[in-house]
Parts: C-alpha cells; sequence; structure tokens
C-alpha cells in the first residue's frame, strides 16, 4: 500500500502515529528550524518515541556516515518516520541506509508502517549516468548515477522494485518547511558532502574513492578538489576540462581517508555560474587522463562494481574512445528518464545535461 501526502508528518492521524510505538530513522537534516526542534521531538512530546535511528559518531566526522540498524530493532514497532537529506546520486550512503531499511521490512512478516519525509533534491532534475547492467548490491536502486528523484520518489520505486507489500507513506516535500528561513546546504547531509557544490560534483566525484586519488575528504572541500601526493600539475598537458569549468592547480592535506596527514598535489574543480557540469562524464575523461600520464594511478576494483556498467568500464580501461562513452550515456539517461516518469510525486520531471 503506497499513498502520498500533503500534509506534515505532525498533522497526520494515523493511529499509529499518534498512539502506537514510534521509530525515527534520521540525520541532522530532520532539525527543523520554525520550531528549533528535531523530528523525533514530536514523538517525544507525545510519549511514544520508542526507539531512534542515527548515524553514530558526531555529525562531520568522516567514517561516521551510516546509520546501523538490525530486523530485531524493527520489530514491536507500529510506525518508522524516516527523515534524511538525500544528494541525488545513487551511491550515497545514507540513501544506501535507507534502501536496506526498506528491503529489511520486506521481509519480515509484520513490522511498522513506513513513512518518508520527503525533502526536494539539492541536485535538482538533472541526470547523469547509466541504470546499473549488473548486479552492485542488493541496497542500491537501479537509477541512474544521478538521478533526478527525490528520496520518497526513490522509495517508491525500489518498493516496486523489491514488490514489497507493507505500508509505505510518503510525506511532501511541499510540505516541509524545516529549512525554509536558513540557505541551502547550511545543514550538511554528511561529513563528506559539506559545500554548496558538493551535490553537483558527487555524481562523479564520489568515483574517486576507489581509486589512488583522493577526493580530498578529511577536508573542508571534498569532491571539489582531487589529488595525490605524486601528482605534479605542471609537469604534463594539462587535465580535460569541458566548458564551464575551471582546473585551479592546488595543494591540500586530509585528515582522514587514503593520504590522511599527507600533502597531495591536483586540482580544485571550478564551476562558473550557470555551468552544466556533468560530474560522471568529467571524472571519467580525468580517470583516463591520469591512467595515461601518472604510472601511480589505479582503479580499484570496487570502482567497476559502483559504475555498474560495461560500457563504462570498457571506456575506463582503455578500451573504447571518449565519444563512444558519451553516445552509450545519453541513450542511458532517456531509458531512465522514460523509467523515472512512472515513479514522479511532483510536477516537474528528471532532464538531461545537454
Amino acid at each position: 500500500m503506497f499513498s502520498f501526502r500533503t500534509t506534515p508528518i505532525e498533522e497526520q492521524l494515523d493511529r499509529g502515529l499518534l498512539q502506537g510505538r514510534v521509530g525515527c530513522f534520521c540525520t541532522q537534516n530532520c532539525f527543523d528550524t520554525s520550531t528549533g526542534k528535531y523530528l523525533y521531538d514530536i514523538f517525544r512530546e507525545r510519549g511514544n518515541l520508542v526507539r531512534l535511528f542515527q548515524p553514530e559518531g558526531t555529525e562531520l566526522t568522516p567514517g561516521t556516515n551510516h546509520i546501523e540498524f538490525s530486523q530485531e530493532d524493527l520489530e514491536g514497532l507500529d510506525a518508522l518516520v524516516v527523515e534524511i537529506q538525500d544528494v541525488g546520486t545513487r551511491y550515497f550512503n545514507f540513501t544506501r541506509d535507507v534502501m536496506r531499511l526498506l528491503s529489511t521490512r520486506a521481509r519480515m512478516e509484520e513490522g511498522p508502517s513506513i513513512y518518508i519525509v520527503d525533502h526536494f533534491n539539492p541536485a535538482g532534475r538533472s541526470v547523469e549516468g547509466t541504470i546499473p547492467a549488473i548486479e552492485a548490491d542488493i541496497w542500491t536502486p537501479k537509477v541512474a548515477h544521478r538521478h533526478g528523484l527525490t528520496l520518497g520518489e526513490l522509495c517508491n520505486l525500489y518498493v516496486n522494485e523489491i514488490d514489497a507489500k507493507f505500508p509505505l507513506h510518503v510525506i511532501s516535500a511541499a510540505t516541509n518547511r524545516s529549512a525554509a528561513d536558513i540557505m541551502p546546504w547550511t545543514i550538511a547531509p554528511s561529513s563528506d558532502l559539506p559545500g554548496l557544490f558538493s551535490a553537483y560534483m558527487y555524481s562523479g566525484g564520489g568515483l574517486w574513492n576507489n581509486t589512488t586519488v583522493t577526493p580530498a575528504i578529511g577536508t573542508a572541500r571534498p569532491y571539489e578538489y582531487i589529488g595525490a601526493p605524486w601528482l605534479k600539475p605542471g609537469t604534463v598537458a594539462a587535465p580535460p576540462c569541458p566548458e564551464g569549468v575551471l582546473m585551479r592547480p592546488c595543494s591540500f592535506t586530509p585528515s582522514a581517508g587514503r593520504y590522511s596527514g599527507e600533502r597531495c598535489y591536483g586540482y580544485q574543480i571550478i564551476l562558473k555560474p550557470e555551468a552544466r557540469y556533468h560530474s560522471l562524464l568529467h571524472t571519467l575523461e580525468l580517470m583516463r587522463y591520469f591512467a595515461d600520464h601518472y604510472s601511480q594511478f589505479e582503479m580499484l576494483p570496487q570502482l567497476h562494481v559502483k559504475v555498474a556498467d560495461p560500457v563504462i568500464s570498457e571506456y575506463l580501461r582503455g578500451g573504447i574512445t571518449f565519444d563512444i562513452v558519451q553516445e552509450h550515456v545519453k541513450a542511458e539517461e532517456q531509458k531512465w528518464i522514460r523509467k523515472a516518469k512512472r515513479f514522479i510525486l511532483y510536477d516537474d520531471a528528471p532532464v538531461r545535461i545537454k
């Protein structure tokens, strides 16, 4: 059973929310600036909050970007309310945690109704990349790398994909006024996506984690900066740079992840105003550039699992040219947009970056 609701979560009259045993599955983005309270305070004040699922550790510490739970944690709940800020890319950790939650609930004979407090996608409706053509993992939905959907739409799609029968209710993002009086991205969705431009960089930038180049995790500007101790900007040919983008040579010292504490050299990817940036295609070009110019650059096996596309993998291995992968990605984006239209809950629709 699926429903799309256009009144705020605190005004919902379901018995499970009003009198039942409620759990909240959330991140720091469930803070309501208009009331100064978090989502779970609604149920704590009603006296029926019995379980709270949140990331472990402090909210801006690299390495804390998962919400842990087990099936046993869901047993005995009447309602489970979910509120995270998705960032528009299929491999975002908290989104995958929500998909794992839905998968876990689908295997239970009895369990809570799931309520998704939706947010608009900070990466917008733009689409990049391909639908997985190989099995990645069971908690990655079969959507484009940058999917252009909201979390509520993603959950609707995923529940359909796994043929789940439990009650799923999406609370419209149009009712969510929690961040209406603050600047976008004031509350970071996760420790490695703190900046206003992070969502536009992550569809490609998230792939660097599976190479020997770091996307500057453990700095103030991850995914905008890329580098390694062995990179030497200016000593080889200039890297590929699409229209509307600047590649500024720079250095940084990450405090976490690969090369923690080491001085790295590389580039800051700077988007000019109104740039239509296709992060995935640019990242693929850059990976081939580094492979051609630096013997220290490696693509780790998990990269191809995350890409989940044999044509893209063949390009990364040097077997085909960039124009072929461009045409392949274009066709796959069109295919994904046709599929996505069946799950859209709002007036606008996903679009290609042209």
